[in-house]
């Protein structure tokens, strides 16, 4: 996620990157062609470019606003995970068995060093990486082979402290009220899992990609035809304008569309898993806590 910063001309002008500087050429050579090669044959100032462009920003301000609630939706997933980790810490720690206190100080330290490892392995598994180095901290070597038989990786760790908090449920350890609020917590953090992987799984419509860009770059095509009759040596300048313009506002939609894609546009799920370990640390009382992740050159990851 790119963090907020003072605008700067250049990064501004690279966002586009390249298709903006073909369009300047463009647009130079179609004066050129006009003005002294005397080709007025293919100016089109008669076309209605104005009509056109105004379609093209509504159907941009529909897809983005479409991507950006793709976007958003993963945050507020991610969000829900901050959350729901916390209220399962609580419930972890609020456990009491008088006379089995190292057992139950072992079961914590267990079930919320899992808890951070299935942070830290959903991230990878939504971002298509390996999650073996993630996860290595927080569970034992032979643990971490077995995870290494598993597709989900995430799903087979709770599926494990769900069937450790049953099992001291039928201990005695505590009453099925107790284990219910907690399997709940679990389901909860179930299904943001499964919404992440819903936005992971589901493309964005090929359709509301490739006919924007289509129309994006049809109309920076004709534009400098229909502004040279009129603006003359001016037109590359304000054809090119308009054209970063619209070229921005495809890119940013696109950029939007995949929140999971180990890009700079990204939730921060780095950031996000690792304050998440810091707070597990915290409650269980430890002080070697890992640091937060702060931007780097103005990404936070």
């Amino acid at each position: 996620m790119i963090v907020p910063s003072a605008p700067q001309l250049s990064k501004l002008l690279m966002y586009v990157g390249k298709p903006l500087a073909y369009l300047l050429v463009y647009d130079i050579l179609v004066v050129l062609a006009y003005n002294v090669m005397g080709w007025t044959w293919i100016g089109l100032e008669h076309m209605p470019l104005t009509l056109f462009g105004s379609a093209i920003g509504i159907v941009l301000s529909f897809r983005n606003a479409q991507a950006y609630d793709r976007w958003w939706e993963a945050r507020k997933l991610w969000g829900s995970i901050v959350n729901n980790t916390r209220s399962w810490a609580r419930q972890v720690m609020c456990i009491s068995v008088p006379g089995n206190e190292p057992l139950v100080r072992l079961m914590q330290n267990e079930l919320l060093y899992e808890q951070m490892a299935w942070t830290h392995a959903l991230r990878q598994h939504l971002r298509g990486l390996e999650p073996w180095d993630a996860i290595a901290p927080f569970l034992p070597a032979e643990r971490v082979e077995e995870l290494k038989r598993e597709k989900n990786v995430p799903l087979a760790l709770h599926v494990a402290m769900g069937q450790r908090i049953a099992e001291r449920c039928r201990a005695g350890w505590y009453d099925t009220l107790t284990w219910s609020q907690m399997d709940d917590t679990l389901n909860d953090l179930a299904d943001a899992q499964g919404g992440c992987e819903r936005i992971k799984n589901t493309p964005f419509p090929k359709q509301y990609d490739y006919f924007p860009r289509l129309f994006v770059h049809m109309f920076c095509l004709l534009l400098p035809l229909a502004m040279a009759p009129t603006m003359g040596w001016r037109s590359p300048l304000g054809s090119t304008l308009v054209g970063f313009i619209f070229l921005a506002l495809d890119k940013i939609g696109r950029d939007l569309e995949t929140p999971f894609d180990n890009k700079i546009y990204d939730v921060p799920m780095t950031a996000i898993s690792t304050m998440i370990e810091i707070n597990l640390r915290q409650t269980l009382g430890e002080t070697e806590l890992p640091q937060p992740v702060k931007p780097i050159h103005g990404v936070l990851w």
